[in-house]
């Protein structure tokens, strides 16, 4: 299975974060400008058609560009991403981003007089960025080259190369690339008209860059995201007179101490956003905060703030995002939130608030669309109130002391796709079903972990979840057989029914589900042989998953010993786990149809027979576990076909002969054919093979070659030798 922690690490290559849509705002409206003073012309400069063709000659790919810049006319004015205007015909403008461009970046662009903006975005450009372009071109007002692979330190500006009376950089976007090092503090004069700095996803280090944000210059900094780095320290009081920042993110990085009084006085910020840092303090203290009028989205989740909410939160009346999520608050939810009417998200999860959440009344709240108060303390029920918010498509009430039953107000919600009751007290599944059935948009449904020992609603009972793509009902535990209701549910992806008391077969019309890829049966009592419609899963036998679920902020549950963990998924594999009941017979051979499988578990039930050897073409697979059951015969050689494969376990069966060579089995611990004492693992004595079980074993498996110990100058007689085939080959390939 592939999980995430709760903090994320970054891969500043791949990753996908984008930019702001102030940074995307004020980059077009700067490009329609620089745009509308080009005009058409018919001739540029020789030096410039020069310049350019240096840049050419610099890339190792040039996704076709050479085709109308080498091979076309002569005047560069026409080529491709290419414009001109003024009154010199000039080259004002190289646009060329998602062409795939590979190779480094001349400097010789940074040559071009009258280049205003260059735009080289999402391409596959490497080196360095050359201080021509960032530092010594006074003409350059927008640079992006972002989501490149771009190395190495920027560099450090110089005063002797710079002209005064030049166009200055009005947006500068280096983001999603490999830049390290401290970032470069460049002159006040260079930077005072800069206003839009997008650096995040890199890899810079120090200090969070602050020198543009001085008393003795004005700035035009509106936006300043430096989120997804490697920045220490503390958030400098500098940024703060900022008098025109608008947006401000400092995320994903490893920012300390306590929030500057400072920053508080800027209060042009629209955006603040320093989650996942190791800041703290309290936040009590709302008179600071209120200072902030223009704020509409507040995100320091994931920090070590203690404390309250202030009471004055309310006081922003542009506040419509306040996420206060994964830190270590405390204390009642302020019933005055119930009057920030404007508010659109409301993420207060894993703290530790508490009291009832009926204290807030919601009925004001109509924009309110995402309610997460998970992992905290909260009881009592829930309050009608709630059901007043109609645009409602998110709730998340998981891991609290709620309790009752659920109300039929929730059909109000008749935008409700997302919602997460599981691991409280809730009561009467039948009537939470019958209620539900009717939220035609609904896609996620996590209930586990409540109605108690009650029977799973059966067959003609539940009609409806039209749109239901995750059903996780586990850990009640729950008794009766899989319901055919759930045979209706024609658009389901991921179902969780593990750690119940299920019982009978697995239905036969499992499938019929043409959409499901995720299925967690695990740790019922669930009996009989593993059905061969189970083999016929029309996802399950596809190359690859793909579903149309966005589930980056649910966590989901996951069985993992005995209790289930709740994981955020990093990616949706295909995952089938039959493990803990009492399935029987042979392993279908049609298990190898199933070429999309990352994980088979069928560990700990009464299964017998032989291995299949299909079970090799499962080329996708990372966790294979069939420990705990009654499978003999040999080890198929074809199971080292799996070159993924990181988690084995065949453990206490009755498996004989030799372990495959090479591969990853050079790779599993002992522990991993522990309990088969008819097996030889070559690294690692199990058990000691003798004549006749070598011979049976070579059969099967391939003649030994016998590396014989000569160095110690050992003779064994004939009958002795032969005894130890086995035991000499596998001692001497493991040296």
């Amino acid at each position: 299975m592939i999980i995430v922690c709760r903090r994320h690490t970054h891969n500043s290559a791949s990753s996908s974060n984008k930019p702001s849509m102030p940074i995307l705002a004020l980059a077009l409206a700067l490009a329609l400008l620089l745009s509308s003073l080009a005009s058409p012309t018919t001739s540029c400069s020789e030096h410039e058609r020069i310049s350019l063709l240096r840049f050419l000659a610099g890339l190792s790919y040039d996704g076709g560009l050479g085709a109308s810049w080498r091979n076309g006319t002569d005047d560069c004015c026409a080529w491709e991403g290419v414009a001109c205007g003024g009154g010199g015909a000039a080259v004002v403008a190289v646009s060329l981003p998602s062409m795939r461009l590979q190779g480094t970046v001349s400097p010789s662009l940074g040559g071009l007089p009258s280049l205003s903006r260059l735009d080289l975005s999402r391409n596959e450009l490497s080196g360095a960025l050359p201080p021509a372009i960032v530092v010594s071109s006074g003409s350059i007002a927008v640079l992006d080259v972002s989501f490149n692979r771009l190395t190495g330190d920027l560099p450090p500006s110089s005063s002797s190369s710079l002209s005064i009376g030049r166009r200055r950089m009005r947006v500068m976007d280096i983001s999603s690339n490999s830049f390290t090092g401290p970032f470069p503090s460049w002159e006040t004069m260079t930077m005072q008209s800069l206003a839009v700095l997008n650096a995040s996803n890199n890899s810079f280090t120090g200090k969070l860059p602050h020198f543009f944000c001085v008393d003795s210059a004005p700035s035009s900094l509106a936006v300043l995201d430096l989120s997804y780095n490697h920045f220490n320290g503390s958030v400098p009081p500098e940024l703060g007179s900022c008098s025109a920042l608008r947006v401000l993110k400092a995320g994903h990085n490893y920012l300390t101490g306590s929030l500057p009084d400072e920053l508080f006085a800027a209060t042009t910020l629209e955006h603040l956003s320093l989650h996942d840092n190791y800041l703290q303090g309290v936040l009590d203290d709302g008179a600071r905060l209120v200072r902030l009028r223009n704020l509409t989205v507040l995100d320091l989740g994931g920090n070590n703030f203690s404390g309250g909410i202030p009471d004055s939160v309310c006081r922003l009346e542009s506040l419509k995002e306040l996420h206060l999520d994964r830190n270590s608050m405390t204390g009642e939810l302020p019933s005055d939130i119930g009057s920030c009417v404007d508010l659109v998200t409301i993420n207060l999860k894993s703290n530790y608030f508490s009291g009832e959440l009926h204290k807030v009344n919601f009925s004001a709240m109509s924009s309110l669309t995402t309610l997460d108060v998970s992992w905290n303390s909260l009881t009592g029920t829930v309050p009608e109130s709630l059901y007043s918010c109609r645009n409602l498509t998110r709730i998340s009430l998981s891991f609290n002391s709620f309790h009752g039953q659920l109300s039929p107000r929730i059909a109000d919600l008749k935008s409700l796709a997302s919602l997460s009751l599981a691991e409280n007290s809730f009561s009467n599944i039948t009537s939470a079903l019958h209620i539900l059935q009717s939220s035609r948009n609904l896609n996620i449904l996590v209930i586990g972990g409540n109605f108690r020992s009650e029977e799973i609603p059966q067959d003609q009972v539940i009609d409806g979840f039209e749109s239901l793509k995750v059903l996780a009902v586990e850990a009640c535990p729950l008794y009766g057989r899989i319901p055919l209701w759930i045979s209706k549910l024609t658009n389901l992806e991921m179902l969780f029914l593990f750690n119940n008391r299920l019982s009978g077969p697995i239905p036969v019309w499992i499938n019929t589900l043409n959409f499901l890829f995720y299925l967690d049966l695990s740790n019922n009592t669930l009996a009989g042989e593993i059905p061969a419609a189970l083999m016929d899963m029309p996802m399950l036998q596809s190359d690859e998953v793909t579903s149309s679920l966005n589930v980056r902020d649910l966590e989901l549950p996951a069985y993992n010993g005995p209790s289930p963990q709740y994981w955020t998924f990093a990616a949706f594999v295909a995952y089938l786990d039959l493990g803990n009941n009492y399935f029987t017979g042979e392993i279908p051979p049609e298990t190898g149809q199933l070429k999309a499988l990352v994980t088979l578990i069928l560990a700990s039930n009464g299964l017998s027979g032989e291995i299949p050897q299909t079970i090799g073409n499962l080329r996708n697979l990372e966790w294979l576990d069939l420990s705990n059951n009654h499978l003999s015969g040999a080890i198929p050689d074809a199971l080292n076909n799996l070159h993924f494969l990181s988690e084995f376990n065949i453990s206490n069966n009755d498996l004989e002969g030799p372990v495959p060579a090479g591969g990853q089995f050079d790779t599993f611990a002992s522990s991993s054919f522990a309990g088969n004492p008819k097996l030889c693992v070559q690294r690692m004595l199990i058990h000691s093979c003798s004549s006749t079980e070598a011979h049976q074993a070579s059969t099967r498996q391939g003649s030994c070659k016998v590396i014989f110990p000569i160095t110690f100058g050992v003779f064994f007689v004939i009958g002795t030798l032969l005894d130890q085939l086995c035991l000499a080959r596998f001692i001497g390939q493991a040296y």
